[in-house]
C-alpha cells in the first residue's frame, strides 16, 4: 500500500512567476473538489435592482472581459512600483464545545513586500517561515493572495461566467465566476471576482487555487491551496491598491493533516513619508506676525534643561523614523481621543503642570505600548480589542507611569543616524522594552493614577479584559509579544477586582475581536475609528475575543477634496 507523503509545494507552469502556497503542504485526496467558498451577499453588498440586471449581449460581454483582462495586467504592472509594509497574523484554531472554535496557537510575519519578479517579503523581524515537519507557512504565499494570476490571466487560461451587477459599498460592480479553462495545466484560480464598472478594475477577489495532482515513483503528491478573500481600495483617482486579505481553512479534506487556521494580511505604507516631506517643503509658512526674538537673547540652558532638550530631540528622531518607514500613523483624531484620556489622568492626579504627554498610534497588530520622553505610543491592535474607555484608560495609565520615569538608554537616539534605518531593520534595531522591575513599579504607579481618575469606578472591565487575555496568553504568544516596547502587564490588583470570567455568557464582553475599532488607510497610513453600529452577540460563539475575523471594507471611490476633514466622530464610541 502506498504511503501518502507531505512535501513542499513545487512551482510549475506559467504561475511560477508568482504563485506560492501560503501553507506549503500537500494532502488533498485525488480528484477531491476544492470549490470556491460561498460568496453570497454581505452587509456591505447591495444587489442592483432587477430592472438593471438585464444580461449584457455576447459582444458587449466579450468587450468587457477583454477590458477586465487588460486592466488587471495594468494593475500588476502598477503594483511593481510599490513596496508596502505587509503584515500577516495567523491563528491556528481548535474545536470548542461552547465557543465553536478558539485559537490554539498563533504566528506573526512582518516585512516589506517586493512585487517585482517573484513575490518576496523582506522580513522586519527574525521569524522567516514557521513550520512543523509536515507543513510550513510562507509569508510570500499570503502575499500571493492579492492576485488572481500574475502569469496567465487571459481567455486562454480562464473561463468567465457573468453573474450579475451588485454594489460593494458604494461601488457598482460586475460579478464574474472564474474557472480554469479546459486542458490548462498547473495551479489556477477558481472563485469569484467583483469588477468596478468605470475602469473595469478588479476590486474584490474571493476563492482559491485549484490543486494540482501529479504522480511520482515513490508517492502521490497533492498540492493544496487555501481559500482567501482579498480586497483592493481606491486610494487615488484610478488607483486601486491591495489592502486586506482574509484566509481560512476550518475543515480538513480527506487525508489532509494540516492545521485549521484563520489569518489576516494587511498592506500599508504605499505612500511613505517622502511625499509628505516634499509637500511640507513646498509650503510657505509664516512663523509669527510679531517681532522675531533674538535667539542670542535667550538665557543659557542649565544642565537639566539641556538634558531634557536632548531627550526631546531623541523623541523627535524616533517618531520621525517610525512614521517615515510606515510603522507609526500620522497624527490624527485617534491621537486626540487618547490624549483626552491621558489628560483626564493627569488633571485628576495633579500632573498637568509637571508633564505634557501626547499619544501616537503604532499601526501593527501586536498588543503593546512604549513611551519615549513625552510620547506614549500605543499599537493599533491594542486599541482594537479593548471593550470600553475605562479599559483603554487602564492601558494608558501604564504608559503615563512609564513616561514619568526618564530612561537614559533612550538618550542614544539623540543622534539621528542611529534611527536612520530601513523598514526591514528598524524593528530589529530599536527597542523600548523596560526591565521587569521597572514594569512592576510602573504598574503599581498606574493603579494609583487610576484610583484618583474618573475611571476609578469602572475598573472591573479592565480587570476582566486582563483576565480574558491571561486565559488565552498561551495560545496568543505572538499577539501579546511586543516588537518595540512592552506587553500588556497583568496587574494583580486589576485582576483581583474583576468579576469571574464567564466564556459562556454572551452578555459578558471582556475583549473584542481584532479589527473591531480601527480603520487603516493603506496609502497614507492614517488611522480612524470605524463607524459601526453597536451589535450584541446572539451567542457566546460570536464574542470571539482577540480572534481573527473577516474584514469587509465598505468600498468607495476616491474623491479629491481641498482639505480632507478628519473623522470628527472619532470619539464616538469606545463605549458603544
Amino acid at each position: 500500500m502506498r504511503r501518502r507523503e507531505l512535501v513542499r509545494v513545487i512551482l510549475l507552469g506559467t504561475l511560477a512567476e508568482g504563485l506560492l502556497s501560503p501553507l506549503q503542504c500537500l494532502g488533498a485526496a485525488p480528484g477531491q473538489s476544492n470549490a470556491a467558498p460561498d460568496s453570497s451577499g454581505s452587509a456591505n453588498t447591495k444587489t442592483i435592482d432587477a430592472d438593471a440586471q438585464a444580461p449584457p449581449t455576447a459582444s458587449k460581454l466579450a468587450e468587457v472581459i477583454d477590458r477586465v483582462i487588460t486592466r488587471e495586467h495594468e494593475q500588476i504592472t502598477t503594483f511593481d512600483h510599490y513596496s508596502p509594509i505587509v503584515e500577516t497574523y495567523l491563528q491556528e484554531v481548535k474545536p470548542d464545545a461552547q465557543l465553536g472554535i478558539v485559537p490554539k496557537t498563533d504566528y506573526y510575519f512582518l516585512g516589506q513586500a517586493d512585487f517585482s519578479g517573484r513575490l518576496r517579503v523582506h522580513s522586519s523581524i527574525d521569524h522567516g517561515r514557521k513550520s512543523s515537519w509536515m507543513w510550513s507557512y510562507d509569508p510570500a504565499g499570503f502575499l500571493q493572495m492579492i492576485f488572481i494570476d500574475r502569469g496567465a490571466f487571459d481567455r486562454a487560461h480562464y473561463k468567465f461566467e457573468y453573474l450579475r451587477r451588485e454594489f460593494q459599498g458604494d461601488v457598482r460592480c460586475l460579478v464574474f465566476d472564474l474557472t480554469p479553462a479546459a486542458n490548462v495545466h498547473g495551479p489556477r484560480f477558481v472563485g469569484r471576482i467583483w469588477v468596478e464598472d468605470q475602469d473595469f478594475t478588479i476590486v474584490h477577489i474571493k476563492g482559491t487555487y485549484t490543486p494540482m495532482v501529479r504522480f511520482s515513483l515513490s508517492s502521490l503528491e497533492d498540492e493544496y491551496y487555501l481559500h482567501f478573500d482579498s480586497w483592493r481600495v481606491n486610494v487615488k483617482p484610478g488607483l486601486w491598491l491591495p489592502s486586506y486579505v482574509y484566509s481560512q481553512q476550518l475543515d480538513r479534506p480527506m487525508n489532509f493533516s494540516g492545521p485549521r487556521y484563520k489569518s489576516q494580511t494587511r498592506l500599508w505604507g504605499y505612500e511613505l513619508s517622502s511625499g509628505a516631506r516634499e509637500e511640507e517643503l513646498n509650503q510657505v509658512l509664516v512663523e509669527s506676525q510679531g517681532a522675531i526674538k533674538d535667539e542670542a537673547a535667550q538665557h543659557d540652558r542649565s544642565p537639566l534643561e539641556a538634558q531634557r532638550e536632548w531627550r526631546r530631540e531623541a523623541e523627535r528622531n524616533v517618531l520621525d523614523a517610525l512614521q517615515r518607514d510606515g510603522f507609526l500613523a500620522p497624527p490624527g483624531d485617534i491621537d486626540k481621543l487618547l490624549d483626552t484620556i491621558v489628560n483626564n489622568l493627569e488633571v485628576t492626579n495633579n500632573l498637568s503642570e509637571q508633564i505634557d504627554l501626547h499619544c501616537r498610534v503604532l499601526v501593527t497588530s501586536n498588543l503593546e505600548f512604549f513611551s519615549i520622553e513625552n510620547s506614549i505610543v500605543v499599537s493599533r491592535g491594542l486599541i482594537d480589542v479593548v471593550p470600553d474607555e475605562a479599559t483603554l484608560a487602564a492601558m494608558l495609565a501604564q504608559g503615563v507611569a512609564d513616561a514619568m520615569v526618564p530612561k537614559s538608554y533612550q538618550d542614544q537616539y539623540g543622534f539621528s543616524d542611529i534611527s536612520r534605518l530601513s523598514s526591514t531593520k528598524i524593528l530589529k534595531r530599536l527597542s523600548f522594552l523596560n526591565e521587569k522591575r521597572d514594569t512592576e513599579n510602573n504598574s503599581q504607579r498606574a493603579i494609583e493614577l487610576l484610583k484618583k481618575s474618573p475611571y476609578a469606578a469602572n475598573l472591573k472591565s479592565a480587570g476582566l479584559f486582563l483576565a480574558q487575555l491571561h486565559s488565552q496568553a498561551k495560545a496568543l504568544k505572538q499577539l501579546i509579544s511586543p516588537r518595540l516596547g512592552n506587553q500588556v502587564f497583568f496587574a494583580a490588583q486589576l485582576l483581583q477586582a474583576a468579576p469571574p470570567l464567564q466564556p459562556a455568557n454572551k452578555d459578558q464582553l471582556a475583549a473584542l475581536p481584532l479589527g473591531a475599532r480601527v480603520k487603516l488607510d493603506p496609502y497614507t497610513n492614517r488611522v480612524t475609528l470605524m463607524k459601526t453600529k453597536p451589535a450584541s452577540p446572539n451567542s457566546p460563539r460570536e464574542k470571539m475575543p482577540f480572534e481573527v475575523t473577516p474584514l469587509m471594507p465598505y468600498l468607495t471611490r476616491y474623491v479629491e477634496t481641498a482639505g480632507k476633514t478628519a473623522d470628527a466622530d472619532a470619539a464616538v464610541a469606545l463605549n458603544q
